[in-house]
């Protein structure tokens, strides 16, 4: 059980539309792409590309009654919303536009997504240094921040000096010293020059003005603000997303073991006494202090590490991410310490009844995924646990499952035989477990 203190649930700020409310606005923001995703679902062979195949796209205007461009756009919210997956050259349904009218969390969710991927479904504008786009990506947040505690209309100047402010944070944070401020003269000697620290290029206000018509731009066309006559206004979509994130925020800071400036490693075994739903709220708060690529590495790396804990809390943080993690989630499938868990998480991502996901895994990845288990177990937990861990096996018969743990190489199945031969009170099932142990340790059959 958790100790966690608890706290009532926040209150978002007054005037916040309720959610059946948000929900219908979502719908209405994504209501082409719901149309085109279930175009999509049903097509065959949609294409695979980023935007449809020239064929298809002519294909859906005219059923749609669509432009070729209103196509285009709703084609990448649909995937971006998680409305439609593409597997190879086929579109699926994805799940939440199989709940798409039944579930307003599912609508939220899948808004939410749109929101958080809005740098790209508007283009940042050409002849611009990708360095300097990521910048202004990573400091929107802030420009939200303002904008949602205005509570109202904030002007464009405004923005544009926190857009610069927190830019210049960053550069601060990475030592980098705009040319121009205080720059040395070369000395001649290429050598001295070649040790000074490297300096970043000076960033005049127009750059700055236009990544920031930019990045309203991209919000106003996701549906999370509005654009009026010099000045910005957040939708109560856009509202309300905003203090979400921040409250998730709030709520990690407040924590006891303050999981949102920790590492994923000490983030995930701060979790792990935690009950499944506050765990999840920890790691929404988490990844939202993060970019979702920077986090989804860190989750990753964690669960190649050797602790098998944090192997399978990492893939439960996973699981909070959702689709943006899905190319790294597959392309993490071939490694063999992870492929049942990205094997799992792919299914259960593809709509897939979590109680009927362990189907999809072979004898020997079960097999390797129950000693992986057994060894976080070992490490982590109770001994009364690992003796009940015997019966989640796929094998019959203890005798089965020791001449397969035997064959499927796991690199712990000594230690996890040891283990469990010393908890178990059965004499002879122990005494049998630990010859097992004993074989995988010499080499004998």
């Amino acid at each position: 059980m958790s100790t966690r203190r608890t706290r009532p649930a926040p209150r978002p700020p007054e005037g916040t539309p309720p959610r059946p409310e948000l929900a219908r606005q979502a719908r209405a923001v994504l209501a082409d792409a719901v149309r085109i995703a279930h175009w999509a679902a049903g097509a065959p062979a949609p294409g695979s590309s980023a935007p449809l195949a020239a064929q298809a796209l002519e294909r859906a205007a005219t059923a749609l009654e669509l432009s070729p461009a209103q196509v285009r756009a709703g084609w990448d919210r649909a995937r971006l919303a998680g409305l439609v997956e593409l597997h190879g050259d086929t579109a699926r349904p994805g799940w939440r536009l199989r709940a798409w009218d039944r579930d307003d969390s599912a609508v939220l969710r899948g808004w939410v997504a749109l929101f958080d991927a809005w740098s790209l479904v508007h283009a940042a504008p050409e002849g611009i240094e990708t360095g300097a786009v990521a910048e202004a990506v990573e400091a929107v947040p802030q420009v939200l921040s303002l904008l949602q505690l205005s509570a109202g209309p904030v002007p464009v100047p405004a923005l544009l000096d926190l857009l610069a402010q927190r830019i210049a944070e960053l550069h601060e944070e990475r030592c980098e010293v705009p040319y121009g401020a205080g720059k040395a003269a070369d000395t001649g000697d290429p050598a001295a020059d070649e040790q000074r620290p490297a300096l970043a290029p000076d960033r005049g206000a127009g750059l700055d003005a236009l990544l920031l018509d930019w990045a309203l731009e991209g919000l106003a066309a996701v549906g999370a603000l509005t654009l009026g006559n010099g000045h910005a206004t957040l939708t109560p979509l856009g509202n309300w997303a905003v203090w979400v994130k921040l409250e998730q925020i709030c709520v990690a800071a407040q924590s006891p073991a303050g999981n949102i400036e920790q590492s994923a490693a000490d983030m995930l075994l701060g979790c792990a006494r935690l009950t499944p739903g506050p765990a999840r709220d920890e790691y929404r708060a988490w990844l939202a202090a993060r970019t979702v690529g920077s986090a989804v590495a860190e989750l990753l790396a964690v669960a190649r590490g050797e602790d098998a804990l944090l192997r399978g809390l990492a893939f439960e943080a996973l699981r909070v991410v959702g689709a943006p993690a899905e190319p790294e989630v597959r392309a993490v499938a071939t490694s063999p310490s992870l492929r049942p868990y990205a094997l799992l998480w792919l299914a259960e991502y593809e709509g897939a009844d979590p109680d009927d996901a362990q189907e999809i895994l072979s004898r020997e990845e079960a097999t390797w995924l129950w000693v992986d288990t057994a060894a976080a177990v070992a490490d982590h937990g109770e001994t009364g646990l690992l003796v009940r861990h015997l019966d989640s096996a796929v094998q019959g018969t203890v005798p089965a499952l020791l001449d397969e743990v035997r064959a499927v190489g796991h690199p712990r199945t000594v230690q996890v035989l040891v283990a469990l031969a010393a908890a178990h009170p059965d004499p002879a099932l122990a005494k049998a477990v630990r010859r097992a142990a004993f074989q995988v340790h010499t080499g004998g059959a």
